[in-house]
């Protein structure tokens, strides 16, 4: 489940590219606080993977509330835990 979760949330992620220092930037809607910046698109993309893994387990782990994503809810998978 946690996997379909992070899948889903990578398929909604956003990229742009800076016109000044030629970065990319990339975040996912929603998820407050997931965002990346990286040289290489790829590299932004493993960089925002990265990111969204560990917001995830601190979410998890201090038992603060995750937005349910295409029907995935987590909240319920903590609680049970």
């Amino acid at each position: 489940m946690l996997a379909s979760y992070m899948d889903h949330a990578m398929e909604a992620a956003v990229y742009d590219i800076a016109e000044e220092g030629g970065f990319y930037w990339g975040e996912i809607p929603g998820l407050q606080g997931v965002w990346a910046r990286h040289k290489t698109l790829e590299g932004c993309r493993r960089e925002l993977r990265e990111a969204l893994s560990d917001w995830l387990a601190l979410r998890l782990r201090l038992g603060l509330n995750i937005p349910v994503l295409d029907q995935i809810d987590l909240n319920q998978v903590a609680q049970t835990a």
